[in-house]
Protein backbone atom coordinates (compact mmCIF):
# COMPACT_ATOMS: atom_id res chain seq x y z
CA UNK A 1 0.00 0.00 0.00
CA UNK A 2 1.43 3.34 -1.06
CA UNK A 3 0.41 6.68 0.44
CA UNK A 4 0.61 9.62 -1.96
CA UNK A 5 0.45 12.87 -0.01
CA UNK A 6 -1.07 16.13 -1.21
CA UNK A 7 -2.41 14.91 -4.53
CA UNK A 8 -4.70 17.94 -4.39
CA UNK A 9 -3.73 21.49 -3.53
CA UNK A 10 -5.66 23.34 -0.82
CA UNK A 11 -7.43 25.35 -3.53
CA UNK A 12 -8.42 22.24 -5.52
CA UNK A 13 -9.63 20.54 -2.36
CA UNK A 14 -11.74 23.55 -1.32
CA UNK A 15 -13.27 23.72 -4.81
CA UNK A 16 -14.14 20.01 -4.88
CA UNK A 17 -15.55 20.02 -1.34
CA UNK A 18 -17.76 23.05 -2.01
CA UNK A 19 -19.19 21.48 -5.15
CA UNK A 20 -19.73 18.11 -3.47
CA UNK A 21 -21.68 19.80 -0.68
CA UNK A 22 -24.17 21.00 -3.29
CA UNK A 23 -24.27 17.73 -5.25
CA UNK A 24 -27.08 15.18 -5.58
CA UNK A 25 -26.10 11.88 -3.96
CA UNK A 26 -27.62 8.53 -4.96
CA UNK A 27 -27.51 5.01 -3.52
CA UNK A 28 -23.93 3.77 -3.62
CA UNK A 29 -24.99 0.40 -4.98
CA UNK A 30 -25.44 1.96 -8.41
CA UNK A 31 -21.94 0.68 -9.30
CA UNK A 32 -21.83 -2.45 -7.11
CA UNK A 33 -21.34 -5.99 -8.22
CA UNK A 34 -23.37 -8.82 -6.65
CA UNK A 35 -20.97 -9.38 -3.75
CA UNK A 36 -20.44 -5.68 -3.01
CA UNK A 37 -24.15 -4.87 -3.04
CA UNK A 38 -24.68 -7.12 -0.02
CA UNK A 39 -22.04 -5.28 2.03
CA UNK A 40 -22.24 -1.68 0.83
CA UNK A 41 -24.08 1.13 2.63
CA UNK A 42 -23.15 4.58 1.34
CA UNK A 43 -24.01 7.23 -1.22
CA UNK A 44 -22.24 8.42 -4.34
CA UNK A 45 -22.53 10.74 -7.30
CA UNK A 46 -24.00 9.18 -10.43
CA UNK A 47 -21.36 8.32 -13.02
CA UNK A 48 -23.13 10.42 -15.65
CA UNK A 49 -23.53 13.42 -13.35
CA UNK A 50 -21.82 16.36 -15.16
CA UNK A 51 -20.43 17.59 -11.85
CA UNK A 52 -18.83 14.21 -11.15
CA UNK A 53 -17.17 14.29 -14.57
CA UNK A 54 -15.87 17.83 -14.03
CA UNK A 55 -14.50 17.06 -10.57
CA UNK A 56 -13.01 13.81 -11.85
CA UNK A 57 -11.06 15.73 -14.48
CA UNK A 58 -9.50 17.88 -11.75
CA UNK A 59 -8.27 14.71 -10.06
CA UNK A 60 -6.99 13.16 -13.29
CA UNK A 61 -4.94 16.28 -14.01
CA UNK A 62 -3.54 16.18 -10.46
CA UNK A 63 -2.59 12.51 -10.84
CA UNK A 64 -0.77 13.19 -14.10
CA UNK A 65 1.33 15.78 -12.26
CA UNK A 66 2.26 13.39 -9.41
CA UNK A 67 5.64 11.67 -10.00
CA UNK A 68 4.98 9.20 -7.18
CA UNK A 69 1.66 8.12 -8.67
CA UNK A 70 3.15 7.63 -12.13
CA UNK A 71 6.17 5.73 -10.75
CA UNK A 72 4.15 3.43 -8.50
CA UNK A 73 1.15 2.75 -10.75
CA UNK A 74 2.74 2.98 -14.22
CA UNK A 75 -0.78 3.78 -15.43
CA UNK A 76 -2.11 2.73 -18.80
CA UNK A 77 -5.74 3.67 -18.08
CA UNK A 78 -7.42 5.37 -15.14
CA UNK A 79 -11.13 4.87 -14.55
CA UNK A 80 -12.86 8.27 -14.35
CA UNK A 81 -12.92 9.08 -10.61
CA UNK A 82 -16.12 8.45 -8.68
CA UNK A 83 -17.20 10.09 -5.42
CA UNK A 84 -18.75 8.58 -2.31
CA UNK A 85 -20.20 9.75 0.98
CA UNK A 86 -20.45 7.78 4.21
CA UNK A 87 -22.73 9.23 6.89
CA UNK A 88 -23.32 7.93 10.39
CA UNK A 89 -24.01 4.19 10.42
CA UNK A 90 -22.80 3.70 6.84
CA UNK A 91 -19.88 1.49 5.83
CA UNK A 92 -18.74 -1.12 3.33
CA UNK A 93 -18.05 -4.70 4.43
CA UNK A 94 -15.27 -6.99 3.25
CA UNK A 95 -15.06 -7.28 -0.53
CA UNK A 96 -12.70 -7.50 -3.49
CA UNK A 97 -13.07 -4.98 -6.31
CA UNK A 98 -14.31 -6.29 -9.66
CA UNK A 99 -11.53 -7.44 -11.98
CA UNK A 100 -12.95 -5.53 -14.97
CA UNK A 101 -14.71 -2.18 -14.73
CA UNK A 102 -16.93 -0.99 -17.59
CA UNK A 103 -18.14 2.59 -17.60
CA UNK A 104 -21.91 2.67 -18.03
CA UNK A 105 -23.13 3.92 -21.39
CA UNK A 106 -19.72 3.74 -23.06
CA UNK A 107 -17.16 1.30 -24.43
CA UNK A 108 -14.55 2.37 -21.85
CA UNK A 109 -13.32 -0.60 -19.84
CA UNK A 110 -10.24 -1.39 -17.79
CA UNK A 111 -8.67 -4.30 -15.95
CA UNK A 112 -8.50 -3.15 -12.34
CA UNK A 113 -4.90 -3.80 -11.28
CA UNK A 114 -4.89 -1.09 -8.61
CA UNK A 115 -7.52 0.59 -6.46
CA UNK A 116 -7.23 4.14 -5.16
CA UNK A 117 -9.01 6.12 -2.46
CA UNK A 118 -8.46 9.87 -2.36
CA UNK A 119 -9.63 11.26 0.97
CA UNK A 120 -11.65 14.48 0.77
CA UNK A 121 -12.55 14.82 4.47
CA UNK A 122 -10.01 15.41 7.24
CA UNK A 123 -9.77 12.75 9.97
CA UNK A 124 -11.19 15.06 12.64
CA UNK A 125 -14.42 15.48 10.65
CA UNK A 126 -15.59 11.93 11.32
CA UNK A 127 -15.08 8.89 13.54
CA UNK A 128 -14.74 5.44 12.00
CA UNK A 129 -14.57 5.30 8.21
CA UNK A 130 -11.08 3.79 8.07
CA UNK A 131 -10.06 1.87 4.97
CA UNK A 132 -8.95 -1.54 6.23
CA UNK A 133 -7.09 -3.81 3.81
CA UNK A 134 -6.31 -7.40 4.77
CA UNK A 135 -2.88 -7.65 6.40
CA UNK A 136 -2.44 -3.87 6.78
CA UNK A 137 -3.11 -1.24 9.43
CA UNK A 138 -6.31 0.84 9.06
CA UNK A 139 -5.89 3.89 6.83
CA UNK A 140 -7.40 7.31 7.53
CA UNK A 141 -5.54 10.07 5.71
CA UNK A 142 -5.70 13.87 5.65
CA UNK A 143 -7.93 15.41 2.99
CA UNK A 144 -6.07 15.56 -0.31
CA UNK A 145 -3.98 12.43 0.38
CA UNK A 146 -4.46 9.14 -1.45
CA UNK A 147 -3.87 5.45 -0.77
CA UNK A 148 -2.99 3.11 -3.65
CA UNK A 149 -3.21 -0.68 -3.27
CA UNK A 150 -3.71 -3.87 -5.32
CA UNK A 151 -7.33 -4.24 -6.42
CA UNK A 152 -7.15 -7.95 -5.57
CA UNK A 153 -6.89 -7.10 -1.85
CA UNK A 154 -9.79 -7.96 0.47
CA UNK A 155 -10.74 -4.66 2.13
CA UNK A 156 -13.56 -2.78 3.83
CA UNK A 157 -14.57 0.67 5.03
CA UNK A 158 -15.33 0.70 8.76
CA UNK A 159 -18.74 2.14 9.70
CA UNK A 160 -18.80 5.89 10.32
CA UNK A 161 -19.98 6.63 13.86
CA UNK A 162 -19.81 10.45 13.75
CA UNK A 163 -19.77 13.04 10.99
CA UNK A 164 -19.30 12.24 7.32
CA UNK A 165 -16.52 10.79 5.18
CA UNK A 166 -16.18 12.03 1.60
CA UNK A 167 -13.75 10.48 -0.84
CA UNK A 168 -13.02 9.83 -4.47
CA UNK A 169 -12.35 6.27 -5.58
CA UNK A 170 -11.22 4.76 -8.85
CA UNK A 171 -9.18 2.00 -10.46
CA UNK A 172 -6.03 1.86 -12.55
CA UNK A 173 -4.95 -0.52 -15.28
CA UNK A 174 -1.17 -0.58 -15.13
CA UNK A 175 1.20 -1.07 -18.03
CA UNK A 176 2.67 -3.81 -15.82
CA UNK A 177 0.03 -6.41 -14.99
CA UNK A 178 2.19 -8.44 -12.57
CA UNK A 179 2.38 -7.01 -9.05
CA UNK A 180 5.87 -8.35 -8.29
CA UNK A 181 7.28 -6.93 -11.54
CA UNK A 182 5.61 -3.58 -10.87
CA UNK A 183 7.06 -3.54 -7.35
CA UNK A 184 10.57 -4.25 -8.63
CA UNK A 185 10.33 -1.44 -11.16
CA UNK A 186 9.09 0.93 -8.46
CA UNK A 187 11.99 0.00 -6.14
CA UNK A 188 14.45 0.42 -9.01
CA UNK A 189 12.96 3.81 -9.88
CA UNK A 190 13.34 4.99 -6.27
CA UNK A 191 16.95 3.81 -6.19
CA UNK A 192 17.66 5.70 -9.41
CA UNK A 193 16.16 8.88 -7.96
CA UNK A 194 18.28 8.57 -4.81
CA UNK A 195 21.46 7.98 -6.82
CA UNK A 196 20.66 10.92 -9.08
CA UNK A 197 20.53 13.19 -6.02
CA UNK A 198 23.81 11.88 -4.57
CA UNK A 199 25.94 11.02 -7.61
CA UNK A 200 24.51 13.28 -10.32
CA UNK A 201 22.59 12.30 -13.45
CA UNK A 202 25.70 11.55 -15.53
CA UNK A 203 27.27 8.92 -13.25
CA UNK A 204 28.07 5.84 -15.41
CA UNK A 205 26.41 3.41 -12.98
CA UNK A 206 23.29 5.54 -12.97
CA UNK A 207 23.15 5.52 -16.76
CA UNK A 208 23.34 1.71 -16.72
CA UNK A 209 20.64 1.43 -14.05
CA UNK A 210 18.36 3.76 -15.99
CA UNK A 211 18.89 1.65 -19.08
CA UNK A 212 18.04 -1.48 -17.07
CA UNK A 213 14.82 0.13 -15.85
CA UNK A 214 13.67 0.98 -19.35
CA UNK A 215 14.68 -2.39 -20.78
CA UNK A 216 12.66 -4.18 -18.08
CA UNK A 217 9.73 -1.86 -18.70
CA UNK A 218 10.02 -2.59 -22.42
CA UNK A 219 10.05 -6.35 -21.74
CA UNK A 220 7.12 -6.38 -19.30
CA UNK A 221 4.85 -3.61 -20.56
CA UNK A 222 1.39 -4.73 -21.62
CA UNK A 223 0.04 -2.02 -23.95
Amino acid sequence: MIVISQVLTAEQLWNIRARLDAADWIDGNATSGHQSARAKRNRQLAEDDPEAKALGNIILDALAASPLFVASALPLKVYPPLFNFYGEGEGFGDHVDSAVRIRAGSDFRIRSDLSATLFLSDPDEYDGGELVAEGHAPVKLPAGDMILYPASTVHHVAPVTRGARRASFFWIQSMIRDLSARTMLFDLDRAIQELTASAGPDAPALVRLTGLYHNLLRRWADL
